[in-house]
């Protein structure tokens, strides 16, 4: 199941389900483009609560995301991240590029 987006005023959030990795790579580019269309979202929050595995793939989808939000002058914030999934960005040294909740 792909991720859900909602938008709420000027934030935009995507929920991941489940695995994050390769196979989540269309759903997610889709939902992303969604979010950035969005004329008043400044601020895209990607919800890791359901996710308890990522791999390097994702890392890159979300190196992308980022890359493509800050040419429209958006933020992305990564929320509810469990300890596995902190503990990849932390040796991705994702907290120097991204916000973590």
């Amino acid at each position: 199941m792909g991720p859900i987006v909602k938008i709420e005023g000027k934030v935009g959030q995507m929920m991941l389900l489940g695995q994050f990795d390769f196979n989540l790579h269309r759903e997610f580019r889709q939902a992303s483009q969604e979010l950035l269309d969005a004329n008043e979202v400044q601020e895209i929050r990607v919800d890791f609560d359901q996710v308890p595995y990522l791999d390097s793939s994702a890392l890159g989808m979300l190196l992308l995301l980022k890359e493509r939000a800050a040419a429209q002058k958006k933020n992305v914030v990564l929320t509810n991240c469990h300890e596995p999934v902190k503990q990849v960005f932390e040796m991705a040294q994702f907290q120097h590029m991204f916000t973590i909740q």
